[in-house]
């Protein structure tokens, strides 16, 4: 006779390592941070944010936990491998790790096997205000030439206001020529070092260097983002994985398109016309620039996309593109992504298919699109303010006369 209680047990036992087989075959990446910095808050929750989750830096989905070992760690889902970057905050950018001396660190950056367990186990030098005095203020890099036009830009559709800039270029004070206005997302890094959160694009260093070799100039407005509204602002359509957001990018763009642009129009020698408006953005900012282009083309001609978070949105994107015609015969969308971002470089190949689905419905590809893969790229600032001279340059084509 089977005895029926060891049966339970050995079949309760081979359960559990079945499970446990299972657990170590789904896992793949496991962050570690150890020893944490002394100056951690006690009783403080350390996040990851990165390239894999929207760089949402307090989302409670990417806590780490403690380890048996006294380590705070996560595994990140199975799904996730190729290359990522990332960082580790208290919850917020104003947390965000740092140096032990307390200075800016670059994303961390990891290849994950197709395969396999792998972990990191990572040292953090400092948290950006968990210091032991107040921290010493960053220095203004941004231009004369860039003014805070507002501190609370009103909003109407979404019933906030935001910071924005604007930056004038060499020789608009001294006479009465008129130029085209770039529109540009994420303002805290367009300019300013002491603004930015991951480092600035330094347009007005660009713009200004061009100038000098005879290259026209253009009014840039930066519009801040809406920090815990970013991810909301920057996608149109509701993401089904509610830590990602979304939904609000329509509204976003009206207040672009209905708000600030007439005001700029009214308040600063512009041209007016889609031809000689452009907006861009970088990763989540792309996606909408790329969004308000497509469904707005008499208003924004031009769009310069770099390393568009296409991810988040892509058959609704593609669907999109797909529905539109080139209704404008000098629009220009300007596409530019690095081949070491995302998992398994997704990015690089999100813009190849929309690219493709912009060519199949007729546009130019090198006429109306351009499309570019640096092969060193990564999803960081130093990357887009790298390639930006080089879309202006191509995307100037268009709006130069």
């Amino acid at each position: 006779m089977i005895n029926l209680n060891w049966m339970c047990v050995f079949v309760a036992a081979v359960a559990c390592c079945v499970g446990a087989a299972a657990r170590v075959a789904s896992a793949q990446l496991t962050l570690r941070v150890s020893p944490l910095p002394s100056g951690t808050p006690p009783g403080a929750t350390v996040f990851v944010a990165g390239d894999f989750n929207g760089w949402k830096p307090g989302d409670t989905t990417w806590a780490l936990r403690p380890a048996d070992d006294g380590a705070l760690a996560i595994t990140l889902p199975a799904s996730i491998r190729g290359n990522i970057a990332f960082k580790f905050t208290l919850g917020a950018w104003t947390t965000v790790e740092t140096t032990a001396a307390g200075a800016d660190v670059p994303n961390r950056t990891f290849t994950i096997p197709p395969t396999g367990a792998t972990t990191i186990t990572a040292a953090v030098g400092a948290w950006k205000t968990a210091t032991a005095g107040p921290a010493p203020a960053k220095v203004s890099t941004a231009r004369p030439s860039v003014r805070i036009l507002s501190d609370s830009f009103v909003i109407p559709s979404l019933g906030r206001t935001r910071r924005v800039w604007v930056y004038l270029p060499p020789g608009y004070g001294a006479g009465t020529k008129r130029y085209p206005v770039l529109y540009l997302q994420d303002g805290q890094n367009v300019f300013d070092a002491a603004t930015s959160f991951a480092g600035e694009w330094g347009v007005d260093e660009a713009i200004d260097s061009l100038a000098a070799r005879g290259v026209a100039g253009a009014i840039v407005v930066a519009v801040a983002n809406g920090g815990v509204h970013r991810m909301d602002e920057y996608n149109p359509w509701k993401n089904a994985t509610s830590r990602l957001g979304g939904g609000e990018g329509e509204a976003y763009v009206n207040f672009l398109a209905r708000d600030l642009k007439p005001y700029i129009d009214a308040h600063y020698r512009t041209r007016t016309d889609a031809r000689s408006t452009t907006i861009a953005g970088s990763s989540m900012g792309g996606l909408i620039a790329l969004y308000a282009s497509l469904t707005r083309p008499g208003v924004f001609g031009n769009a310069g996309v770099f390393s568009c978070a296409c991810w988040i949105a892509r058959d609704e994107i593609l669907a999109l593109v797909k529905q539109t015609k080139p209704s404008a015969p000098h629009a220009r969308f300007y596409f530019v992504v690095g081949s070491l971002e995302g998992s398994n470089s997704a990015p690089a190949r999100d813009q190849t298919a929309v690219v493709r689905a912009m060519t199949s419905v007729g546009f130019r590809k090198d006429r109306d699109v351009m499309s570019r893969v640096a092969v060193d790229g990564r999803h960081e600032e130093w990357f887009w303010r790298r390639e930006f001279p080089k879309a202006y340059l191509w995307l100037t084509g268009n709006f130069v006369r």
